[in-house]
This record gives C-alpha cells, structure tokens and sequence, in this order.
C-alpha cells in the first residue's frame, strides 16, 4: 500500500483496472470531487448511479463525461428526497459495487436548524444514514461502501457527538460542528466494517484540501487556503483519489473498518474508534430517522 501517496490521482489508482459492469451509486456527483469520481470510474467502464440536488444536474454530469449511468434526484437535508432516491435505486434492480457518499456541505457561518438538527450534521450524516442503510443490502458480495470523512473530524466536540446539542444552537463553532458531522461519517463506517458481512467492506477517508465549492460558505477561504499552506493544497484529481482507491482496488479489497488519508491507513481520533460511541450514534440516528 505503499504505492500511491499525496500525489497522486483518481487516475492513477485506477490504472489497469476494469470496471465493466460494475455499478456505483455516487452522492454529489455534479461538482468537484464527486465529477472527477464519477468521471474516473466511467473511464474505467463503471456505471455511475449519480446522485446530486436535481436530476438535470446529476445527468448533466453524466453527459459531460459520457458516463453510463442513471440521474437521480437526492438533496440529503431533505428526509423525503432521499427516501425517494432510495426507492428509485432500489427500482433499478441493480447490484451495486459500491456506495460513495461523497456530497456534504462545511463550516455555515451561523448555525442553522432544520428539522430539529443542525443542518451540517442532517446533511453529511443523516441524510447519508438513510441513504446508505436504504442500499447496503443491495451490496454484492464484495461490494464496498466508502464514506468521505475528513480530517476535520479531529475538531469535534470532546465528547466526540454531542447528543444534547444536535441542533447546534448551543455555543456555535462552524469547525466543531462540521468536525462532528464528519465524525459521525467515520462512525458509521466504523459500525458497517463490524455488521456487514462477508467480504464486504466499509471504510473512510479524508480527500485532503482542495480548492473547490464546499468552502463556499467561509469569509476567508482564500486565506485560509494561504494559512495551511499552498504547497499542501491537492488538484481536484489527487482529492478524488483516495474515493477511487477505496472503492475499486484491490489493495484494499480485505481492508475495513479504516480511515485513509492519500491512499494510505492513518490513525483517526480516539472518539473514532469509540465503538460503544459508534453503537450510541447509530441507535440515536434510528430513532431521529423514524421520528422525521
């Protein structure tokens, strides 16, 4: 596992590698890391189920990279489009190769609650949750779910989820709550490697830092980008590697349970291999699942 590192792009990690008749389901498919994943998979001959906030964003990805695929509608702050998205895989009749669930958004500068949650931990988490715990029986016997954490998820509150304070109205920080979402994706990956079975796998990933949409909503994004350093920024290419290492490789085909930063095993945080924490989350996002 030696071979690829920080540099290193979705296409290399691909390299040699068929993908014909393999089927992906992937979330945030119109933009940034979520095209160049489902560019790269295509030019492997995948074909991509491609989830973004609109079906003409989701196909105009497709058609941009003559992708074979299907369009799908999914806004993950919405509890009902994802459940419908759900459904219209589901309706495809397709065994999958693997979930991607890439989409997300970062660091809002105010806190904002929607249906009783913070929006950051609806989107990135919940809404992934159904998405994932609606599929993952679709999963062939290798198939892979692969959830794009990040290394944010460090930044988290010290208890790891703060489950008195989901809403996140309480002593608002942009970095913890985002860092929080991100962990719960790393949870989730944690809790699927202990229950799925067979030769199916589930694991996380920190992309690294690119310069791309999600950071939208920062006052200073340029300089924070100048703070960490230009020289440690990635090309949307070297970002979307570790996606694609993860979902198609076979390196890491007996690989789960991990968290991967460039292609490579890294030690998350303490409260990310919190198993006991990882049983608590997923049980509460059952019940918040079932109450919305």
């Amino acid at each position: 596992m030696a071979e690829f590192g920080f540099s290193s792009t979705a296409e290399q990690v691909s390299e040699g590698i068929e993908l014909s008749g393999k089927v992906y389901v992937l979330t945030g498919c119109s933009s940034g890391l979520g095209e160049e994943t489902l560019r790269v998979l295509g030019l492997r001959g995948a074909e991509i189920i491609g989830l973004a906030r609109t079906t003409d964003k989701a196909q105009a990805a497709l058609d941009a990279h003559g992708v074979t695929g299907s369009a799908v509608a999914c806004e993950l702050s919405d509890p009902a489009s994802v459940r419908a998205a759900v459904q219209t895989v589901r309706g495809l009749g397709k065994p999958l190769a693997g979930i991607i669930a890439n989409a997300g958004i970062m660091t809002l500068p105010e806190p904002r609650t929607t249906l009783g949650l913070d929006l950051q931990f609806l989107t990135n988490h919940i809404g992934h949750f159904i998405l994932v715990t609606g599929l993952v029986d679709l999963l062939s016997d290798d198939g892979r779910v692969v959830m794009v954490s990040s290394g944010a998820h460090f930044m988290a509150p010290e208890v790891g989820i703060d489950f008195d304070n989901l809403s996140g109205q309480r002593d608002y920080q942009p970095w913890r709550t985002y860092g929080q979402s991100k962990l719960a994706n790393l949870l989730v990956a944690k809790k699927l490697a202990r229950t799925l079975g067979g030769s199916r796998t589930a694991n996380a990933l920190h992309p690294g830092v690119i310069q791309t949409k999600l950071g939208r909503h920062l006052d200073d994004y340029d300089g924070l980008l100048d703070n960490i350093g230009r020289d440690k920024l990635k090309t949307v290419g070297q970002g979307a590697a570790t996606s694609v290492y993860l979902a198609v490789h076979p390196d890491v085909a007996d690989k789960t349970g991990l968290y991967f930063d460039s292609c490579q095993v890294k030690e998350p945080s303490k409260q990310a291999l919190d198993e006991a924490l990882a049983d608590r989350l997923w049980v509460e996002s059952e019940r918040i699942v079932a109450s919305l």
